[in-house]
């Protein structure tokens, strides 16, 4: 299945205007909290000052020429609307800030009684502004679609109402205005969270809506705290709002309008939609009551009017949603009785399944992306062929009618079924992401039982990869499921494992690594460190260890741990090799002609080691420099000589025969360890720390010092970490250390100079 992954742009700082800015309304806040500035004016101020910052905004965006573009089947009159509707929505938002901030410029200029009038009507003008920009810049969703998110955000909103009732002063506003505003902040606040916890959250679009659901949230909580008896003071509670909710609808605007790469969809956040209205209600109820207050009639038909959005969303349940067929039965499906599995009883064996190609299942995918909230998930299902077996079995006509039969078996009559790969297939479901992994779990176990085939018994590995909808574009979910689906495959099949965006995160640096390596010796990109090797009984060193770093323009440093695995997997491991023996040996003849009797350790893996060449290759390195073969050093993983064990030891046996030393590094002092020890021709044996330290089995350090000296072996200690970990080393009876406690990795230059600090170096 071909992938396109987004390149990633950089992150954007924050402007300076808007940080200067909402700097000052905190400290203008602070001041006019504290009773030296007068609260309306600060109002005003502050206000004044978000609508003029983010009036300029708006109108450069309403000032900026859009060239009309023809694109296929297009009108010139089209071309002049489609290039006009950037200044339009520019110009609307524009003007719904600057009423908004107006009306509240004007507020100490106008008497008590008629604040409340000049806050409303400045409220209907601005909200009337705001629809009419909000409407030109995203469009009107169908009938479906507007009801499915009037009964999502009639609970929460009728929560928050209620909250807000509670919350209000009494002696605000009358009771209508005070309910009026109750409800009105309910909307208001649950516009702003479905903007802001959607997959497009980060988009401009969702930004405008969320600066002008705070917006309108400011100007509703200055027509009702302004309307009573209370302080003046009582105001301030709308500057966060009002000021935020403007610079927050300029930024969007311009994300939205400008032309820039739009940004990926991300899953929904659903918790802040139910946790947040649900705290305020209890929040709000726990306030009253502990003011000795009784619930009155309006609490209480708020509360009521939760419930009727509840069963509006039980009607239009996921279920029930467009994408779903009425049942019908699949080209196989001849209603022939089929025997009952493991996985069902006969009546999951008959269950109708609705098939389709991948146009359904992209419309599937849709249907469940633009039905709010968005849920459901997909399951990418791939069948692996057993060793011994051909991907041919699989695809044989009584496997697949058989494969076909377990499927139906296990899902349920909303799923839906497409092929997408010659041995796969594609599940939507409308279930949330637990029951569809419980659903990943029982295809699993039902696939992948045994099925005959001419001659044989064939039993494949099943991998399955699965993907929250979570209103994320279709195709955007099927790379995710894919994406997952290789992570079961990487983990040893058989299992289902979720999308999650560290491992699309891991996918995408291993293809940034798998572009760049190429070349990378070429470019001269490779760099080595070098960590000194100490004697555990007098601190002077007796050798380095050459450790190989990548130093690309592109993606930093690149440890061995990253760039080895792929580095064997394109093939380049070899190159990689040689370029590391030859550096390390041109170092090391500098080293030696100052007259240090030092050792240089490389680390080679088995492939590099098992190749015909290595051997020769070795001693020519060392014969063009010059050096005595015993002062190179090549170690070679403990763990991973097992399986090519006779080659490895007749490559070790030669590098003896020229004289050079070698070293077994890792060694974990296991039992089949210690017997694979004798058959080694090696002449170091490089621990770590854990079998030296307090709390490890003292008898097995012992073990390994006692069979190192009898194969006549010498003991490194490495990772030393402590002082009590090299202390612990030593009196253990090993001879060298090497780790951050004694010596850190550093370039040839500064471990030179390290080592001029001894008066000499001896092996």
């Amino acid at each position: 299945m071909p992938l396109a992954y987004p390149l990633r742009a950089p992150a954007r700082r924050p402007a300076l205007p808007e940080t200067v800015v909402l700097a000052a309304v905190s400290l203008l806040l602070l001041a006019a909290a504290a009773g030296p500035l007068p609260a309306l004016g600060v109002v005003a101020l502050t206000a004044a000052a978000g609508s003029a910052l983010a009036g300029t905004r708006l109108s450069r965006l309403a000032a900026d020429p859009h060239r009309p573009v023809l694109q296929d089947g297009d009108t010139r009159a089209a071309a002049r609307r489609r290039a006009a509707r950037p200044r339009r929505v520019a110009a609307l938002l524009d003007a719904a800030v600057v009423a908004a901030g107006l009306t509240a410029a004007v507020l100490p200029l106008t008497g008590p009684p008629h604040r409340p009038v000049v806050a409303v009507t400045g409220l209907v003008v601005a909200a009337v502004l705001f629809a009419a920009g909000l409407t030109a810049l995203t469009g009107r969703a169908g009938a479906p679609i507007r009801l499915r998110r009037l009964a999502d955000a009639a609970g929460p909103g009728a929560g928050l109402a209620l909250a807000g009732w509670l919350l209000l002063p009494r002696n605000a506003a009358a009771a209508p205005a005070r309910l009026g505003a109750a409800v009105a902040i309910g909307a208001l606040v649950v516009a702003a969270l479905a903007a802001l916890t959607g997959p497009r959250r980060s988009g401009g679009t969702a930004r405008c809506r969320s600066g002008a659901a705070l917006t309108l949230t400011g100007l509703v909580l200055l027509a009702t705290l302004t309307a009573g008896d209370l302080p003046d003071r009582a105001g301030l509670l709308a500057v966060p709002p009002l000021v935020s909710g403007m610079l927050l609808t300029a930024a969007g605007a311009r994300r939205a309008l400008r032309p820039e790469p739009a940004p990926p969809p991300r899953p929904t956040v659903v918790w802040p939609r139910a946790v947040v209205p649900a705290a305020a209600v209890v929040a709000a109820t726990a306030w009253w009551l502990g003011s000795g207050l009784a619930p009155d009639p309006v609490a209480v038909l708020l509360a009521l009017a939760a419930v009727p959005p509840l069963v509006l969303r039980e009607l239009l349940r996921p279920g029930r949603r467009p994408f779903v067929p009425e049942p019908a039965t699949t080209p196989n499906d001849d209603s022939r009785p089929s025997a009952p599995t493991g996985g069902g009883g006969p009546a999951s064996a008959h269950r109708p399944v609705r098939t389709g190609d991948r146009g359904a299942l992209l419309r599937a995918l849709a249907a469940l992306r633009d039905v709010p909230p968005p849920s459901g998930a997909l399951l990418l299902v791939e069948l692996h062929a057993p060793a011994g077996g051909s991907a041919e079995h699989l695809t044989a006509a009584g496997v697949v009618d058989e494969v076909a039969r377990r499927t139906r078996a296990v899902l349920g009559p909303g799923d839906l079924v497409a092929d997408v790969t010659g041995a796969g297939f594609a599940v939507a479901t409308d279930v949330g992401p637990v029951l569809a992994y419980a659903l990943g779990t029982r295809l699993v176990a039902a696939l992948n039982q045994p099925y005959q085939v001419p001659g044989a018994v064939l039993r494949p590995q099943v991998s399955i990869g699965l993907a929250e909808t979570g209103g994320t574009d279709p195709q955007d979910v099927l790379r995710q499921a894919e994406l997952a689906r290789r992570r079961a495959v990487q983990l040893g099949r058989d299992r289902v494992e979720w999308y999650d965006a560290y491992l699309e995160e891991q996918l995408v640096r291993r293809l940034d690594l798998e572009r760049e390596l190429p070349g990378a010796v070429a470019r001269g990109e490779l760099d080595l460190v070098f960590q000194p090797v100490l004697g555990l009984a007098d601190r002077h060193p007796v050798g380095a260890e050459a450790l190989l770093r990548w130093r690309s323009p592109v993606l930093g440093t690149v440890l061995p741990a990253e760039l080895l695995p792929v580095a064997e997997d394109l093939d380049v491991l070899g190159e990689l090799g040689c370029w590391v023996l030859e550096r390390a040996c041109r170092h090391l003849a500098t080293w030696s002609g100052s007259g240090r009797e030092l050792w240089m350790a490389i680390n080679v893996g088995v492939r590099e080691l098992t190749g015909p060449d290595f051997v020769p290759r070795t001693a020519a390195v060392l014969d063009a420099y010059g050096l005595a073969p015993e002062r190179l050093v090549i170690e070679v993983t403990e763990p991973a000589v097992a399986a090519e064990l006779p080659t490895v030891v007749a490559r070790l046996a030669g590098l003896r025969s020229l004289g050079v030393r070698t070293a077994l590094d890792d060694f974990r002092a296991e039992h089949a360890s210690l017997a694979q020890l004798r058959r080694l021709p090696i002449d170091l044996l490089k621990v770590g720390p854990q079998l030296v330290d307090r709390t490890a089995d003292r008898p097995l350090i012992d073990v390994v010092v006692s069979v190192g000296e009898r194969l006549g072996l010498e003991i490194v200690v490495e990772e030393l970490e402590s002082e009590e970990q090299v202390e612990a080393a030593r009196l253990a009876g090993c001879r060298y250390g090497q780790g951050f406690a004694l010596a850190r990795p550093a370039t040839a230059e500064r471990v030179e100079a390290y080592f001029e600090e001894f008066p000499f170096a001896s092996r």
